[in-house]
């Protein structure tokens, strides 16, 4: 078995306690074959970048590499985050057009290329992950590495028409083409990409996966939707209700139902729309009124962005308007929360409610979607309430589907999930589940790994 060797912008090294359900996934995938980890360390130094730090665990070896803050602002802050963020979730108007911060972008990814390319082997079998790393391939061809090389994109691929907005787009895109196997969320994302290389990228599709390069290279594409540890997830949920921060949440619930919203704090997730959306459930449906409390659990990101702070400001603004209009003296409509939850909690949260909310604008997936199903007691479930415009909605047709645009399809949509009778909550509950079961965060990267080794 060929050695495996994972390429992303962080790394997970043991005992850096930062392991989420993706980490565990490719650690596995490691342990299996024995392999290389590869990333930024997370570390800023004062001096230049490029110093590597290796450490083994078991038949892991973790290679990371330190940046500068100028090139840390650059490539990740810069071009990564203001850039292709923003244009791969669709918002070319929060798109950031600097030129400089491109070549820091391209910088970094050479620097990776050139400490990653002495370490590996001719039969390595090499996987990199996302909108940090396209170009990463192309620099390790043009250093002389001929291994199988596959990359997965964990976020949406948006329209040709977008894609070509960017500036100098075929310089980047086309790097692309380096890989032998792209991988996507969705069925979507993949037509997306094809339709960019067939009228904008240069290249022409041979059929449904494979596609060729304006040289005559040719390489596959392939939906893979990423999922969650099924299993553990159920299990952690169960264990979770006997915490003293669940006897806390249930005692301030008074019977009251619960409605709960689990987002990091970013514009791609809609929670303005959502809190919009809840307050036009208040308003339409006054006989619902003081029988469901809606907690939304926001910890903040990228808190030094402008975006960033304008948005937690908006939020703060609009959950104060909610309740100064809707509150009782003993109740209130809307808890509004920034702070982070243990993943352990959190399940214990989302078993915790009858109604769950997941209404980004854009996602390339969506996990929170996947754990709050997996968390549900099978016994009494609850009702997901999911954006048509995630990756998970491909997969979950029996949640309630909304356009998070459409104020008066979520709020309907709460009240229906709020009023849902146990049997056809069940039997909702039970054919995603099955799913999820079968098509959990084990299958997918075995699934993965299998294509690229045959690409």
């Amino acid at each position: 078995m060929s050695r495996l060797v994972v390429v992303s912008n962080r790394v997970a090294i043991p005992g850096e306690n930062r392991a989420g359900g993706l980490a565990v996934a490719l650690q596995g995938a490691l342990g299996e074959r024995g392999g290389l980890w590869f990333g930024w360390s997370g570390k800023t130094v004062r001096e230049a970048s490029g110093e590597v730090h290796e450490q083994v665990d078991g038949n892991i070896r973790y290679v990371t590499v330190d940046l500068n803050r100028a090139d840390l602002d650059a490539y990740y802050n810069g071009f990564s985050n203001r850039t292709l963020w923003p244009l791969l979730h669709f918002r070319l108007d929060l798109v950031d057009y600097d030129r400089a911060t491109r070549e820091g972008y391209r910088r970094v990814n050479a620097l990776f290329a050139d400490k990653l390319a002495p370490r590996l082997r001719p039969d390595d079998i090499v996987w990199i992950h996302d909108y940090h790393l396209i170009p990463l391939a192309s620099l390790l061809r043009e250093r002389g590495v001929n291994c199988r090389i596959g990359f997965f994109l964990h976020v949406p691929v948006p329209s040709a028409d977008l894609l070509m907005a960017m500036p100098d787009h075929q310089r980047l895109m086309s790097t692309l083409y380096a890989y032998d196997l792209i991988g996507f969320q969705t069925r979507r994302d993949k037509d997306r990409f094809q339709s960019y290389v067939r009228l904008y990228g240069g290249g022409r599709i041979i059929d449904e996966d494979v596609l060729e390069a304006p040289g005559g290279r040719r390489f596959r594409t392939g939906a893979f939707p990423i999922s969650i540890d099924t299993a553990h997830i159920e299990q952690q949920a169960a264990a979770a209700m006997s915490k003293p921060a669940l006897r806390q949440l249930h005692t301030s619930l008074e019977r009251r139902m619960l409605a709960i919203g689990v987002d990091r704090l970013d514009y791609s997730k809609g929670l303005p729309e959502r809190f919009h959306g809840f307050e036009r459930y208040l308003q339409r449906h006054p006989d619902q009124k003081g029988s469901l409390t809606y907690l939304q659990i926001a910890p903040v990101s990228r808190g030094d962005v402008g975006e960033y702070q304008q948005l937690r400001n908006q939020l703060e603004q609009i959950a104060g308007h909610i309740n100064g209009g809707h509150a009782e003296p003993d109740w209130t409509p809307l808890r509004y929360v920034n702070r982070n939850f243990p993943h352990a909690t959190l399940t214990g949260f989302y078993r915790s409610a009858r109604v769950g909310l997941v209404t980004p604008l854009r996602d390339g997936m969506n996990l929170v979607a996947k754990e709050y199903v997996a968390s549900q007691d099978p016994e009494n479930p609850g009702v997901l309430v999911l954006s048509l415009l995630a990756g998970a909605a491909q997969e979950m047709d029996q949640a309630l589907l909304v356009n998070p645009h459409d104020l008066d399809g979520v709020a309907d949509a709460i009240a229906t999930a709020a009023t849902m009778p146990l049997e056809r909550r069940k039997e909702r509950w039970h054919a995603m589940m099955e799913h999820l079961r079968k098509h959990d965060i084990h299958a997918w990267r075995r699934d993965y790994l299998q294509a690229l080794e045959s690409a």
